[in-house]
Formats: structure tokens, sequence, C-alpha cells
């Protein structure tokens, strides 16, 4: 169960930032024909992000302590008392802009509205750009695990 929510929780939040750059790249050129293509991506992006926090949540209860113990006797530290107390802090503002996104979709004719299509835009590069932040300390946090499983 362990590997399995290791590969779930990064897969699922990587496809959430793809659903979010989707919504990005359509909200670029939003009209009528793309509307239902723009609430479907930003739907997607917010039922992915909720499977990434239920996953990752999920596994950091559970499984999280060992690894912390490794990481915090290693020789790179940081990864836990830096890189996941910043993912375990920020993560949830991302969750929040996630769930915001198809809200404002709905709500809005980005076709005609120019403030709800530039918001979408920051919303949806914000969620792009926080979660390629995680998905990095994620990989430092794990190799992290490896360098104190090695000494």
């Amino acid at each position: 169960m362990r590997e399995l929510l290791l590969m779930v929780h990064p897969t699922t939040g990587v496809l959430a930032m793809l659903c979010a750059l989707w919504v990005f790249v359509e909200a670029l050129n939003a009209s009528p024909r793309n509307r239902s293509r723009l609430l479907w991506g930003s739907m997607l992006t917010a039922v992915l992000m909720v499977a990434t926090l239920i996953s990752g949540g999920y596994w950091y209860v559970v499984y999280y302590a060992a690894d912390k113990a490794i990481i915090l006797n290693s020789a790179w530290p940081f990864a836990h008392s830096i890189l996941m107390e910043i993912k375990e802090h920020l993560f949830f503002a991302t969750l929040i802009l996630s769930v915001l996104l198809p809200i404002v979709v709905r709500t809005n004719d980005l076709a005609l509205n120019r403030g709800a299509r530039m918001l979408t835009l920051v919303i949806s590069a914000l969620i792009i750009l926080s979660s390629l932040a995680f998905e990095g300390a994620g990989a430092v946090i794990s190799m992290a695990v490896r360098v104190g499983l090695l000494n």
C-alpha cells in the first residue's frame, strides 16, 4: 500500500497541474466554443488536487514518521525541516485555489469578462507554479530518505 500511495500522490498532483495548464491555455483563447472545456479542465483540476490531498495526507499520517526519522538523522535534514514544512503548510493555498478555479470558470463568461479571464489565468498559473515547486520538493525529500539509508 505504501508504494502505491507513493505513486498515486505525485501522479494526481502532476495531473492536476496539467489540468491547470489546460485551463490556462483555454482561458488565453476563451470563447463560447471552449467554455465546456474550461469547465471540465477546472473541475478535473479540483478533483485531482483533492485526490492528491487524500493520498498524500493518508501517507503522511500512516507512513511518514519512519521516513522523517531517517531524514532528520541523515546528511539532508533540511529536506524535512524546510521542504516538508513548506509543503505541509503551503499546499492548502494550492488546494483552495484549485477549488476556486471551477467556481470562477462556471460563474463567469470568460470570453466576455476580461477580469474573470485574468483571474482564471492568475489562479491557474499559481496552481501550476506551486505544483512544480511541490514536485521538486517531494523529489528532494524522497532523495533525503535514500541518502539517510545509505549512511
